[in-house]
């Protein structure tokens, strides 16, 4: 198959309309239409099914997409990356990370990308609980490393670099202070936080469950900005959060008890990017993270 044959047959897959395919193509809609029929007098079978209204793909035409839509895909995204070798990456690269998700896996993933792009700057910036999510959507950052879920359709969701346990933190002198663990049902009653401006709602519900498994209602106190206001509230008897595990290793103060509660959701942080086509900088993150967590057997557990 010549790459023009497969180009066409991909994006009339993609559009299934001959117009919309020659202007993506920059070609006539008759050499769309001719390209096809040598591409199927090739085969041997018919890859479309047209009508004067409709164009849909037949089942030869089907599977021959699910198969080849892969592979182009990966191959263009490795052309991308051999330019981005040849030309060297330049500039820079702004990551961002909330909390503890600067932490265990992501540090090998910046170690490897400045061995392999020394000539491009990473500008590392802590976003904060009020918008987690706006220095990506304004592009003060490139990459963000934050806590699951991310369900926005302007952003896209990489792998996951760091899977960890809860626990809830709470003043050292609290009642549940001295317990080795607890449920998720010990939370019943217990004073968590909100969570100020611009965070999705579904987003602070994961992280600080309004309700135990069965329905009873967790209480939430005054609204928080930043992890560092969150502890601060915490150490002074103001309410009781649930935070991912490795918070007692990175965030650890006398004033804070830590207990597991393993049967909360685990917490995940991934590599979060903006929906589209990725500067040269953000395809080689990108490509350092899959090679870490390939190089690691998955997301950091620790």
């Amino acid at each position: 198959m010549e790459r023009q044959e497969l180009e066409t047959f991909l994006t009339l897959a993609e559009e299934l309309h001959f117009g919309h395919t020659a202007e993506r193509l920059l070609v006539s809609q008759a050499r769309v239409s001719q390209t096809v029929k040598k591409l199927e007098r090739s085969i041997g079978g018919t890859l479309f099914e047209r009508t004067s209204r409709v164009v849909r793909l037949s089942p030869l035409g089907r599977q021959l997409y699910e198969d080849l839509a892969p592979l182009h895909r990966l191959m263009e995204e490795a052309v991308a990356r051999a330019k981005d070798v040849a030309r060297g990456v330049e500039g820079e690269l702004g990551v961002g990370f909330l909390g503890a998700g600067a932490g265990a896996l992501t540090q090998p993933i910046l170690k490897l990308f400045r061995e392999r792009c020394p000539r491009c700057e990473v500008r590392m910036r802590e976003t904060q609980f009020r918008d987690p999510l706006g220095p990506l959507r304004s592009g003060d950052v490139d990459v963000l490393f934050t806590c699951l879920p991310v369900e926005e359709p302007d952003l896209t969701v990489g792998p996951v670099v760091i899977r960890r346990p809860r626990v809830l933190a709470m003043p050292v002198d609290h009642r549940l202070a001295g317990r080795a663990s607890l449920s998720w049902e010990d939370l019943a009653g217990e004073t968590c936080f909100g969570v100020v401006n611009s965070a999705p709602s579904y987003w602070w519900d994961f992280q600080v469950p309004p309700r135990t498994p069965s329905g009873r209602e967790i209480r939430r106190g005054q609204a928080v900005a930043t992890f560092q206001e969150l502890m601060t509230l915490i150490a002074t008897g103001q309410g009781v959060s649930p935070v991912i595990a490795s918070v007692e290793t990175y965030y650890a103060r006398p004033d804070i008890a830590f207990v597991p509660v393993p049967d909360l959701p685990a917490a995940e942080v991934a590599a979060v990017w903006r929906t589209g086509t990725p500067s040269a900088p953000a395809r080689a993150f990108a490509q350092a993270v899959h090679d870490t967590l390939e190089a690691n057997g998955g997301p950091a557990a620790f």
